[in-house]
């Protein structure tokens, strides 16, 4: 039995300058955070059969990996060269279609439980960067590379990606005590509505690679200042100016409302201009957009905004940073081996 743990994220910077479509073109930047919601990926190998069994929001049970329906799982198996004989379990402190990155959340803590398993370590940037082909290469899914990286690192990191789509990571230089004030200050609310990124994303996704599309010159402006914001937010946080934070953060979500009428919603917005009144400086919808979580920051009255929220139908999540990144938990493997090991060592014959 193997366990892995590996956190869910919000970007604090440069949201949707991670895409292929936009970095192949100007490179991108991203300040993103792990927090204290995870995903679980359980390993173990059946006793009595050489069956490949996946249980997640559905059940599988084949006799090879080419018949798996769940694509992640089926293509980490087959990049491993598994055929059978395995059982993958998997669950997590946030459904899926909530703009925290699940999917690789899911693929990340999958290839860690899965080089635990077959005892081929690799480096922390050889698993986000093997999550990112699986996605975006193989499977064609039009998501950007933050989600692996920040699930497998955790922190605040900062993420800087050239045109070749080559990334170099950092750990964030903001302060402790601003980290602190911004683990309080972040107010974090589920709107209930669950949705595919993919739908979200597709409509800038195609914008950027076609530059006779209508919407071309206005997404890649956009994203030329998100990223620009980006830069000016990793600043305002490691000079601890919290309110410069919060305002950017306001700045961000309307420029980032003109890409795609799909982004935001009436009801959402009303909420957000209502927050504003209630004393948020500013905020916006984690991940793509269209559902998901609400993120405000609010250096005051968070009383009056949790009220405001809870009579919208919004349900906050309290959460606080994570610095492990993706982690094994459990290993039950390498004890049998050491439990052997230790065998063979006081008794020599046994190994005969």
């Amino acid at each position: 039995m193997i366990i892995t743990r590996t956190p869910f994220r919000i970007t604090l910077g440069g949201g949707g300058t991670d895409l292929p479509s936009y970095y192949s073109l100007k490179g991108g930047f991203l300040l993103t955070s792990a927090i204290d919601k995870y995903m679980y990926v359980a390993l173990n190998t059946p006793f009595i059969d050489k069956l490949l069994r996946v249980k997640y929001s559905k059940s599988e049970t084949v006799e090879s990996v080419k018949e798996l329906q769940h694509e992640l799982a089926r293509e980490a198996l087959m990049h491993f060269g598994i055929k059978d004989t395995l059982e993958i379990i998997s669950f997590a402190d946030i459904s899926a279609g909530t703009g925290m990155g699940s999917s690789s959340c899911y693929l990340v803590g999958l290839l860690n439980a899965l080089q635990t398993y077959l005892r081929k370590p690799i480096s922390t940037s050889a698993l986000a960067e093997l999550a990112c082909k699986i996605e975006i290469e193989t499977l064609k899914k039009p998501i950007g590379k933050q989600d692996a990286y920040i699930a497998g690192f955790g922190g605040l990191l900062v993420m800087e990606i050239d045109k070749e789509g080559h990334v170099t990571t950092r750990p964030s230089g903001i302060p402790m005590p601003t980290i602190r004030r911004l683990e309080q200050n972040l107010l974090l609310y589920y709107s209930g509505i669950q949705r595919k990124s993919e739908e979200v994303l597709c409509d800038q996704h195609k914008a950027m690679q076609d530059d006779q599309h209508r919407s071309h010159q206005q997404v890649e402006a956009c994203l030329n200042r998100i990223k620009e914001i980006g830069y000016e937010t990793l600043t305002a946080l490691e000079n601890g100016n919290l309110r410069g934070f919060g305002l950017l953060m306001d700045e961000h979500w309307q420029v980032k409302k003109k890409m795609s009428n799909k982004i935001s919603n009436p009801r959402i917005d009303a909420v957000y201009e209502s927050a504003k009144q209630k004393g948020a400086l500013g905020g916006k919808i984690i991940g793509a957009g269209g559902g998901g979580f609400l993120l405000l920051y609010a250096d005051e009255q968070h009383s009056q905004i949790d009220l405001l929220m809870h009579e919208s139908g919004f349900k906050r999540l309290d959460f606080r940073f994570d610095f492990e990144g993706s982690k094994t938990l459990l290993n039950l493997t390498d004890s049998r081996l050491e439990y052997m090991h230790h065998l063979e060592k006081s008794d020599p014959d046994r190994k005969k």
